[in-house]
């Protein structure tokens, strides 16, 4: 990157960091530190539950998804309106009446404290992991990409939450989400223009989408009943419902974000922001790795979208199968260069029969790349013994860093990174509440000032940050694996 990128990357970091340390206000209560003394505008707290979920392995996985398979993922959430509808007439209610910290509060009152702990523990085991899984998914690109260590890398994308968490709370939290969610919504944007502005002259986003469209990567309903296909209609409107409703009714760090709503009304309306928007925010997602797929039908990408597995190859025994490949791969991008200009003039045209033998003949030769990219990925899975490799991750990456101008480019790897900082905020904090309010209080210190408990908890949260780099840096095989499913 240039200089420019670096010092935007600095300079956003550092005053997300700031901001966040400000947000102090009644953060000096346990109530203030852990709900915000539920003062949160239903928008912000909405937001934040958006931006949890909205995290670098949506940026980059999510994105490079769209990128390879085209629009299926987002069936997955067609269950979500109907979960928030169920949750914000009966759970959001039942927690915020309930005047509860934790979700799993309320569990000993009605069993007892056995139940209640047994299931604390069992929140914070998962999401410690999973923290520490959403800090090495980007890590690891990022370390790759921008040719960092993969421990500073981990510490540059936890060590900021853990900063501005361990201060101001929950809400520094909530208000970080807020300008994250923002900054992150313009960098999808940016990166849809650069991919649209960047098509060769004469041929139009329509054209790209059209290419796309031949080879089923607009298509966004399956209705099939196949048991091995991950993502159909029924996936998502039967068994996502299920899951929809345990994560945003059970887990912790949903729960908190709308117990710090000002009412039991704004609490729901939080909550409802998520079946409003999070559908169309995904879509976006999923049409940004679909243009992306459009630009390089016409610009040729690379073989290998990881430069570190690319040099390895040229640079090691396999060189001469790689150089063969490069060729394939180069004679299977004209040939579906071309099919796509036949489709683009098969529209213009408007005629049917054309356009027909023209989108088939784009299949056969999507297939035809696709064919030389997967038998260039098993080169690299033989080649390097690391048999869980997959390039998706370092698509949308790559593009960043090779299309787009000076200045932009700092200002979205400042975006993955923060969306990445902003998730574990989150988890960071939730964690924090359900070992303080759970344990620590529950059964070691039931009788002290909020003082104590305020640091208690805000070592607590220094703890969670270094255990999630740590399962981050030892977890090497979830690097190179394209996350599917968020929550």
């Amino acid at each position: 990157m240039h200089l420019v990128d670096w010092l935007i990357v600095a300079a956003f970091v550092i005053w997300i960091v700031y901001d966040g340390s400000k947000r102090v206000k009644d953060s000096q209560h346990l109530e203030g530190y852990f709900l915000a003394s539920r003062s949160i505008p239903w928008w912000a707290a909405g937001l934040s539950v958006m931006a949890t979920q909205l995290s670098a392995i949506t940026m980059i996985g999510t994105t490079g998804q769209g990128y390879t398979d085209g629009m299926r993922f987002i069936q997955f959430y067609f269950g979500l309106p109907i979960a928030m509808i169920l949750l914000s007439v009966t759970l959001v209610p039942f927690f915020y009446r309930s005047g509860v910290y934790t979700a799993y509060e309320y569990l000993e009152r009605r069993f007892d404290a056995k139940t209640r702990s047994l299931t604390s523990f069992l929140f914070l085991v998962s999401r410690g992991m999973a923290v520490g899984a959403a800090v090495s998914a980007p890590a690891v690109v990022l370390s790759l990409v921008l040719d960092w260590n993969l421990t500073a890398t981990s510490l540059a994308i936890t060590m900021p939450a853990v900063v501005y968490t361990m201060v101001g709370g929950v809400q520094a939290v909530t208000w970080t989400d807020v300008k994250v969610m923002a900054l992150v919504v313009f960098g999808l944007f940016a990166i849809i223009a650069a991919a649209v502005l960047g098509l060769p002259d004469g041929v139009s986003a329509a054209d790209g989408l059209a290419a796309a469209a031949a080879t089923g990567r607009m298509r966004a309903f399956d209705f099939s009943f196949d048991l091995t296909n991950q993502y159909t209609f029924w996936s998502g409107m039967i068994a996502a419902v299920f899951l929809f409703c345990s994560y945003f009714g059970t887990d912790q760090s949903q729960v908190q974000r709308y117990l710090t709503a000002r009412s039991e009304d704004e609490a729901r309306h939080s909550l409802l922001m998520s079946a409003y928007w999070k559908i169309p925010l995904q879509v976006v997602v999923l049409v940004l790795g679909i243009l992306v797929f459009a630009f390089y039908i016409f610009t040729p990408p690379p073989l290998l979208f990881s430069s570190v597995a690319e040099q390895r190859l040229r640079s090691g025994p396999a060189a001469a199968q790689y150089a063969e490949l490069e060729s394939q791969h180069t004679t299977a991008l004209a040939v579906r260069r071309q099919a796509a200009l036949e489709v683009a003039a098969a529209r213009d045209a408007d005629d049917p029969a054309r356009l027909s033998a023209a989108q088939e003949a784009m299949r056969q030769s999507e297939a035809g790349v696709q064919s030389v990219w997967t038998s260039a990925r098993t080169l690299v899975r033989e080649s390097g013994g690391d048999a869980a490799f997959t390039d998706v991750n370092y698509i949308i990456p790559t593009f960043i860093l090779t299309q787009l101008p000076i200045g932009l480019v700092g200002l979205l790897i400042v975006a993955i990174i923060m969306a990445a900082t902003d998730t574990i905020a989150g988890e960071l904090n939730s964690l924090a509440t359900a070992t303080v309010i759970d344990f620590y209080r529950r059964w070691f210190k039931r009788e002290a000032t909020d003082t104590h408990y305020l640091n208690v908890s805000k070592a607590a949260t220094g703890l969670w940050g270094l255990f999630a780099c740590a399962v981050a840096r030892g977890n090497p095989i979830a690097r190179m694996k394209t996350p599917r499913i968020e929550p």
